[in-house]
């Protein structure tokens, strides 16, 4: 029950976040979204992991680049609407207070603004070893 609800608590914080400095430096090149990190803390189950929370905005048609986490990822919509897609070929479109989640082996092949005209931000929560930058491009 405890382990359980610590996983718990850890999604409901991944359904908070979003990248850290280095992930903002690895996407910088690919999009002109703005990443600003919130907070990286380490946490204890499971032991050597830390849970990273930024928000990211998104300039109208803001596209991210096709990449793999090795983490678990989850998004939160705080304005405007965003698409996101994994590799299984589905595709959302996430308006304010809905969320999003990518586990550490799936491949986002669809992260962007929806709007060709409005600006869109996320808060995005990470639980990933600890230092590890888990950003991974997919080419």
């Amino acid at each position: 029950m405890i382990t359980t609800t610590r996983h718990i608590g850890a999604s409901l914080v991944v359904a908070l976040g979003a990248l850290l400095a280095q992930e903002a430096t690895a996407h910088g090149a690919a999009h002109d979204a703005v990443v600003t990190p919130l907070l990286v803390r380490t946490i204890s189950d499971p032991p050597g992991s830390e849970v990273v929370v930024m928000t990211v905005d998104y300039a109208a048609r803001d596209v991210d680049a096709l990449d793999r986490l090795h983490a678990q990822k989850s998004i939160y919509v705080l304005e405007g609407s965003i698409e996101m897609g994994l590799q299984d070929g589905r595709v959302v479109t996430l308006h304010p207070g809905e969320t999003f989640h990518e586990g550490p082996n799936d491949i986002h092949t669809v992260a962007r603004n929806a709007s060709k005209v409005w600006p869109a931000k996320s808060l995005v929560v990470l639980v990933r070893n600890r230092g590890v930058n888990a950003v991974v491009p997919v080419k």
